[in-house]
């Protein structure tokens, strides 16, 4: 992650510089292609995979703009997605959910304690790869292969739902308020764009202690809001990370029910026909802005205009990790404004090619087929993170302080950084990508089908939405092959 980079130059010894830029482009495009040591084991290795060959890229887009324009000459031409039926595979016990939840509580607490209580050093505390790498970038895998995995865990739902249940059987309870339904899941997609920015701009996100205190004040947030509105209307629609993985989850085969578990075709779930709720399109647009930024920052590019930017705020009168973060800070909201402003333009022009719907309504009813580009650019970003960082579990969960304690035996693991090759997250990355490219397409084909009626209109129209679409893959083709060299 560029931002930490930038921050080694201004504080490499406790002493702050009063102009990092030069220094920080060099130590960015240093870092961004250094690989991985065996030795150090138990790093915070972030994603420092070599970028995907150039002429790998070339071909993935070749692919793309063949499979594009080939597949809407081929596509169906009546709503088919929609009848698309699940079965029943089986249930789960209620104590099963209740020992989800308790395991949910129990990691929370745990990591918290790390974080206050254990040493300071992300590398050997476990909250920094609780929150950056189970949290962040494994519940999406999870969500995308096994459905809505988080509700089951999440802590706070299950501390909302056990004092719930305690006031039910206590005398009746309060009755929630109601949710505003103009404010739909604004607040989620803020909360994704705010922990965003925690990941890639605050200078302190490296502290355990400031990791653990930012995770209490988010808890407290969620169960006032479940107190207020009720645990299943504020986890739907206000909960950042529960919005968030329960969007995603709808991409995968599998979907949890009142305990019951449904297999159906994957992605399928994104065409149900429902009222799109308030927020939901800023949402998705948030997750690909920050995740091309992301990608964005490890790259000589951009360590060249945050320069720029840095002497900018430092002539303003900021100093140090305050001038960087501000740099940062247009860097990340920048990326979203354009990956908004890109989607919105194909809109516009889809608008005018169907002659039907406003800019707005069109925007809310296809923002769903981005899902499965915003899942491929999470993919490509973070799949090593996951591969590598996340085997650091096992011997930080047996000493989660950093003090050297041995509660489970496993503090002598080490990460395998041999068990997949450069090569192979290459074609996994190009291959997420096209995956959710070509998926993307058909959602929106079904989607036009249904809105426009007549099947050459809806061709007609999705030629913008394609533009949209192969431009948001051959972006996320650019930031593994180029952005970072």
């Amino acid at each position: 992650m560029a931002s930490d980079s930038v921050r080694a130059v201004i504080r490499p010894s406790g002493r702050r510089s009063a102009r990092a830029p030069a220094a920080a482009a060099a130590v960015v495009a240093a870092t961004a292609l250094a690989a991985p040591s065996a030795a150090d084991a138990h790093g915070l290795v972030g994603k420092t995979n070599l970028p995907v060959p150039e002429w790998m890229f070339a071909w993935a887009a070749a692919i793309v703009l063949v499979a594009s324009f080939a597949g809407l000459a081929v596509l169906w031409q009546q709503p088919r997605l929609a009848r698309v039926r699940e079965r029943l595979v089986g249930a789960a016990p209620r104590a099963l959910e209740a020992l989800a939840g308790a395991f949910g509580v129990l990691v929370f607490a745990v990591t918290c304690y790390a974080g206050l209580r254990g040493i300071q050093n992300p590398q050997a505390n476990l909250a920094p790869t609780i929150v950056f790498v189970i949290l962040w970038v494994g519940f999406p895998f999870a969500s995308v292969l096994f459905g809505d995995v988080f509700a089951a865990f999440s802590p706070w739902r299950a501390v909302g739902r056990a004092a719930g249940w305690l006031a039910a059987r206590l005398g009746s309870p309060a009755e929630p308020l109601r949710y505003p339904e103009r404010l739909g899941r604004w607040p989620a997609a803020v909360g994704i764009l705010a922990f965003a920015w925690v990941e890639l701009v605050y200078v302190g996100r490296d502290d355990p202690s400031n990791l653990a205190v930012l995770g209490l004040v988010y808890a407290a947030v969620q169960l006032v809001g479940m107190a207020l509105y009720g645990v299943r209307q504020w986890c739907d629609n206000a909960d950042p990370f529960g919005v968030y993985f329960g969007m995603l989850a709808r991409l995968a085969p599998l979907r949890w029910h009142d305990r019951r578990l449904y297999l159906r075709p994957p992605a399928t779930a994104l065409v149900e026909d429902r009222p799109v709720v308030a927020g939901s399109t800023a949402l998705v647009l948030v997750s690909i802005g920050t995740t091309s930024f992301d990608g964005f920052s490890q790259g000589t590019a951009w360590a060249d205009v945050a320069g720029r930017l840095v002497s900018f705020f430092q002539d303003l009168g900021l100093h140090g990790e305050a001038a960087i973060e501000a740099a940062f800070t247009v860097g990340l909201l920048a990326a979203v404004a354009i990956v908004a402003g890109f989607y919105l333009l194909g809109i516009a022009g889809m608008r005018s090619a169907a002659r039907a719907g406003s800019t707005r309504e069109l925007a809310r009813a296809f923002s769903h087929t981005l899902w499965p580009i915003a899942f491929a650019y999470v993919f490509a970003h973070y799949f090593s993170l996951l591969a590598w960082q996340g085997q650091a579990v096992g011997y930080l969960a047996s000493d989660p302080l950093g003090h050297g304690s041995d509660l489970l035996g496993t503090a002598g693991w080490a990460i395998d950084y041999n068990w997949i090759g450069a090569t192979a997250i290459w074609y996994l990355q190009v291959l997420a990508l096209i995956g959710g490219h070509v998926t993307g397409l058909a959602l929106a084909h079904e989607r036009a089908l249904t809105l426009f009626r007549d099947g050459r209109v809806a061709t007609r129209s999705q030629y913008w939405m394609l533009t949209v679409m192969v431009g948001f893959t051959c972006l996320a083709l650019w930031l593994i092959s180029v952005a970072s060299q």
